[in-house]
């Protein structure tokens, strides 16, 4: 806090004003300056506006031009790349900065940059001084004041900026409880620019418990992991799944047999959780059975031995996969759903509900409503419709956006998120389809491709899934990234072998996968018409820096379309 007190005040020494028009940009990776930067903000009644660190440079010109008319002139980076990215963009006219606070060394590249500029650069630790030698009083905001601009990375378009006030954030933190206290410890590398990780943090600080930041490298994070120990672990689908899979493999080879083990492991899971549905259970009950087991300890000790809160939401995670790693892990996994319009939480499981396949019950601070969608033959009256939120954490709207607004907005107040749930006897949401997102297939099938492809990134052999449909088709057909670590000792146990690229070359390994994937489905119960009749596999990881993902880890469909659109027509012209 007296860190905050200093920096704010020396941003209002070097011309910033204490009120919510004034803007400041911060560009950075998760670290401790991040934090200051927003409380310094929070102090002195200032809008953060965050910057991806992977937006590009168009969104980026985008944010920066549309908040230039409420003084974003200060902008907070990490390094010199940020610096030289943003600098270039005044050198070119494209906006105007006025001062650039740096939290490295400037180099050379940044100095010569500066030359060709009006830009002042100070050091972050010098602004530190500067406000600790003019220190200011606090000028706290109203709950009516905005906090951020969070600009949503989005699968389509530019980005679009959300404006959340204090009130929206305090509610969302009171809609939600996660029993905390100042001895848990928080790991912090999803994306502080994304309102999710903005939100576990609101709830650490407010606990008293401690926040560790990553190296910035998601590569490096299981060793960040293993040093930190967290005891809080925000976790997407796709790290879920990828775990999922690995646990698989580390019991495959400490038995030396392929495939036995992980179905052991998976059924002892299955049989404790069929027991629980009859019986009283909470954390205490699963970390006992889960301790017993050697692997559930040695899992337990590859996320540090000390988990506790795991938190997931952002897109869909099977049933299956959660209650297995609730005992590999010995933890209480709780899964939420929301949105950035919302604050992040709309939704969060209950503990001790662990067979429903649900997100929970609304959080206290929104109501919930289902709303037809008569496309789709989803009707309220039978319990499903689009899912429409109103409360305390809505958001006010979009920045300089009013059509957009309008859109999702509506005239009473409901949020329209675009999801389409069902309400289940006992009172809890589930999400079952995406509006947005459906595409229909040439007899009139309707696909919601997100829901397929978080079920066949169930397949051992994978570790990601382009489905795709078109209106003039009658089937689907499907990009698929094999697992590097898992596809060779799963083609091993089918009489495959080779490297990573020779097996993804490899014909009889596609008709395996595929065959997985058809198998795989059927369990999990899709329909004929959700299954691809054709697959490509791919070496490349769909990812934020090839902008096949968002900051978010969510597909960028048009993107990849655009990536495989030669894999596409091959394939459509085989099947034709």
């Amino acid at each position: 806090l007296t860190r905050s007190q200093h920096f704010g005040s020396g941003l209002l020494h070097e011309g910033a004003v204490a009120n919510p028009d004034q803007f400041i940009g911060i560009f950075s990776q998760n670290r401790v300056e991040w934090k200051i930067t927003e409380q310094a903000c929070n102090s002195f009644s200032m809008v953060v506006v965050p910057l991806y660190d992977t937006l590009g440079p168009q969104s980026i010109k985008h944010i920066m031009t549309q908040c230039k008319f409420c003084n974003l002139r200060i902008v907070v980076v990490d390094n010199n790349a940020k610096a030289k990215c943003l600098l270039g963009g005044v050198k070119d006219g494209q906006y105007t900065i006025e001062t650039l606070i740096i939290m490295a060394q400037p180099n050379e590249e940044t100095n010569a940059l500066l030359k060709d500029t009006n830009v002042k650069l100070l050091t972050f630790t010098q602004v530190e001084e500067i406000g600790k030698n003019n220190l200011k009083e606090f000028v706290p905001p109203k709950p009516s004041d905005l906090h951020t601009i969070c600009y949503t990375s989005g699968t389509t378009g530019l980005p679009k900026g959300v404006m959340l006030t204090h009130g929206n954030l305090v509610a969302n933190r009171a809609g939600v409880f996660l029993k905390m206290d100042n001895n848990d410890v928080h790991i912090s590398y999803l994306p502080l620019a994304h309102v999710f990780e903005r939100i576990v943090c609101v709830q650490v600080f407010t606990a008293g418990a401690s926040v560790g930041f990553f190296q910035g490298d998601v590569k490096l994070l299981m060793g960040d992991v293993a040093a930190l120990r967290p005891t809080i672990f925000p976790m997407v689908p796709r790290l879920i799944n990828r775990m999922y899979d690995k646990v698989g493999l580390m019991l495959a080879a400490e038995l030396n047999f392929p495939i036995m083990p992980y179905k052991l492991f998976n059924c002892q899971s299955n049989c404790f959780f069929g027991y629980i549905t009859i019986q009283a259970i909470n954390q205490s009950s699963i970390i006992s059975i889960s301790k017993s087991n050697k692997f559930s300890r040695r899992v337990q000790n590859m996320m540090g031995g000390r988990g506790r809160i795991f938190i997931t939401g952002a897109a869909p995670v099977s049933l299956e996969v959660l209650n297995f790693m609730r005992v590999a892990l010995g933890v209480t996994f709780t899964e939420g759903y929301g949105q950035t319009e919302a604050t992040a939480a709309i939704s969060v499981t209950i503990p001790g509900d662990y067979n429903s396949g649900s997100v929970g019950t609304p959080a206290v601070s929104n109501v919930v409503k289902l709303v037809d969608v008569p496309e789709k033959n989803y009707y309220a009256k039978d319990g499903k419709g689009e899912v429409c939120v109103k409360g305390t954490n809505v958001f006010v709207g979009y920045y300089k956006d009013e059509e957009k607004t309008k859109e999702t907005l509506d005239e009473d107040g409901w949020l329209h998120t675009g999801d389409v749930g069902m309400w289940l006897p006992n009172g809890s949401l589930k999400i079952i389809d995406r509006k947005k997102n459906i595409f229909k297939l040439a007899q009139g099938e309707y696909i919601a491709p997100e829901k397929i492809e978080s079920i066949f990134t169930q397949s051992p052999a994978v570790a990601q899934v382009f489905l795709h449909g078109e209106s003039l088709k009658a089937s689907l057909v499907a990009v698929v990234i094999p697992d590097a670590e898992a596809l060779s000792t799963w083609c091993s146990g089918k009489g495959q072998n080779g490297t990573y690229q020779e097996l993804c070359a490899n014909e009889n390994v596609k008709k395996l996968i595929l065959e997985d994937l058809l198998a795989v489905g059927r369990k999990r119960g899709l329909k004929t018409f959700e299954l691809p009749k054709k697959i490509h596999l791919s070496t490349e990881l769909f990812s934020v820096e090839n902008d096949l993902l968002t900051p978010t880890f969510k597909s960028r469909r048009p993107q990849l379309y655009q990536r495989y659109k030669t894999e596409i027509e091959e394939m459509y012209q085989g099947l034709d």
